[in-house]
């Protein structure tokens, strides 16, 4: 199992996704998080065929279109992005590697 967590920024929030492969190129995720429409994207991605939307171009993600209508006014949150980097390291397709967003002075 791969787990995440994601500190979102100003809005306070974290989440913790937990991704797990339960065949070739199927996981099950759960996300836990504070945010309820960060919590909403689990009814769409409860069981993801990663060929739909993890190493495809981001109009044509599940994850993605999941965020797209669960999230609608918050394009700046970095959870969808870390769904899909857990899924990549879930199944083999990327090393688990930190990744965050830093502001300057």
């Amino acid at each position: 199992m791969t787990r995440v967590r994601v500190s979102a920024g100003v809005c306070g929030f974290s989440s913790v996704i937990k991704v797990e492969q339960i065949g070739h190129l199927k996981v099950s995720l759960k996300i836990v998080s504070a945010c309820k429409l960060v919590r909403d994207m689990n009814e769409d991605l409860m069981v993801i065929d990663c060929r739909k939307g993890v190493f495809t171009p981001i109009l044509d993600s599940i994850v993605y279109k999941s965020a797209h209508q669960r999230l609608r006014q918050h394009t700046d949150c970095p959870v969808p992005s870390a769904v899909i980097k857990a899924i990549q390291v879930e199944i083999g397709g990327a090393v688990p590697k930190d990744a965050y967003i830093q502001f300057e002075e």
